[in-house]
């Protein structure tokens, strides 16, 4: 074949520097390595950009053997901070900074929650309600309710919040969020699915303010078996905000605080919680996560190893039960066709590269068994336990990740291989992710029986 004609290139914004040749022009040197020829950009079109600087360019044509170029936007010097993070966005896709009208759409939201909201939703705000994250977050999406129940059970409540109240479905800000997806965060900044009125601010659970929510209930006993469920929107009041750390410190009493034995009793639980799970049949991996420290130049100075803790399974432990409790929610309601749904889904591991794994297990010792499905989950589980605190084990759970299939979105449910649940969706992200506001729209169709 021959092509005879390009109709449409799919990238025509690139990040780079600009260079001078001579007075008139100049060239563009793009960082992307798979772009391996120079533009061409005429005085008239730098846009002020200076040789030496880190810029946005826009093909104009590729018509001579050099392609020509126009300056979008000047980034800054090239090495500096602020320049080099902006092009690694922009390089990848990604913006820095809404719209205007995504702004002015944002900004015209009101903060204030009327009595005619409130009146339709459950009334949690007398309810001890506290929030935990990380020490530098800002988007506050879950918290966790809890009430010790006159018949010796806990109501224990997971609240998110309630995005698809404030951004409707079509809406200038819906279609930016669909377009961005999910929030970004890097080593030194998050670039949000939202902007900061509703990220940071009105969807925010912040503490000491009353905020709309999309809850999960549960009547839970000693054992964290649930024996009554209660799905809706809620108005809440988040008495407290801890960070991971904190909280840590008053469950071990290492520092006076309050809501102790709340804490205590939801550790508790979430241990119970997370017992089961792995008895049928979630894979452990606990990987190792870093993060930078950075100077007041924002140049990383240090490497952290972070360290999970109970207050971190914790959290974790309950956004999961309620992810599976709203799916097999959806899935119950009528599945003879199943309704539509957002599920995430993860498949059986590729059987070749367990292989692969089972003949590097091997080599240092451990015999494994990959070749039958039943029982699978229990087997690489064992694996990673007799690798523990010896020299293969980094290389052995490395391979033991590569050998999982990549978790994905579904309308069609294959369940989830690597936490065992036959059925999961993501509800409890909102603010950074669009598939949780899919499913709260969903969510809020099917319990208005449409």
């Amino acid at each position: 074949g021959e092509i005879n004609k390009l109709k449409q290139r799919k990238i025509v914004r690139f990040v780079g520097t600009i260079q001078n040749a001579t007075k008139d022009s100049y060239f563009f040197i793009a960082d992307s390595q798979a772009i391996n020829q120079d533009f061409y950009v005429h005085a008239k079109n730098l846009n002020g950009a200076k040789h030496g600087q880190k810029v946005e360019v826009e093909l104009i044509n590729w018509d001579n053997r050099s392609p020509a170029a126009k300056v979008l936007q000047v980034l800054g010097e090239e090495g500096e901070n602020e320049a080099e993070m902006h092009a690694i966005l922009l390089q990848y896709g990604f913006q820095m900074h809404f719209p205007k009208e995504v702004e002015q759409e944002a900004e015209e939201i009101p903060e204030k929650i009327t009595a005619k909201e409130i009146a339709k939703r459950r009334d949690m705000r007398e309810i001890t309600t506290f929030t935990i994250d990380p020490i530098d977050a800002k988007d506050f999406d879950d918290a966790l309710s809890f009430r010790q129940m006159e018949n010796g059970r806990y109501e224990v409540g997971v609240h998110i919040a309630d995005v698809a109240h404030y951004v409707k479905m079509g809406s200038i800000l819906d279609q930016e969020a669909f377009q961005r997806g999910t929030s970004v965060y890097l080593v030194d900044r998050t670039i949000p699915m939202l902007p900061e009125k509703l990220s940071n601010g009105v969807c925010s659970l912040r503490p000491q303010e009353e905020k709309l929510t999309f809850s999960i209930i549960w009547e839970l006993d000693e054992n964290a078996k649930v024996h009554k469920e209660w799905i809706g929107r809620c108005v809440i009041f988040s008495d407290k905000r801890f960070h991971y750390e904190e909280a840590q410190e008053v469950i071990d009493g290492e520092k006076e605080g309050p809501y102790r034995e709340e804490l205590i009793t939801l550790n508790n639980l979430a241990h119970k919680l997370r017992d089961a799970r792995m008895q049928k049949g979630s894979v452990k991996f606990d990987s190792n996560e870093v993060k930078f420290e950075l100077d007041e130049n924002d140049k990383p100075v240090r490497v952290i190893r972070k360290v999970r803790k109970d207050t971190h399974k914790m959290i974790e432990d309950f956004m999961l039960l309620a992810n599976r409790r709203v799916a097999m929610y959806v899935y119950s309601l009528f599945n003879d066709p199943p309704l539509p749904f957002v599920y995430r889904i993860h498949d059986q591991p590729n059987p070749e590269k367990l292989a692969s794994l089972g003949r590097m297990a091997s080599t240092f010792g451990h015999e494994s068994d990959f070749e039958t499905e039943r029982g699978l989950a229990e087997r690489i589980n064992q694996l990673l336990a007799s690798v523990q605190n010896k020299p293969e084990q980094n290389i052995v759970e490395t391979l033991a990740v590569r050998s999982m299939a990549k978790a994905e979105y579904s309308v069609n449910n294959i369940g989830h291989f690597g936490l065992g649940f036959h059925y999961y969706t993501h509800f409890t992200s909102p603010i950074r992710r669009y598939p949780d506001v899919m499913v709260h729209r969903l969510l809020e169709n099917y319990l208005g029986e449409k």
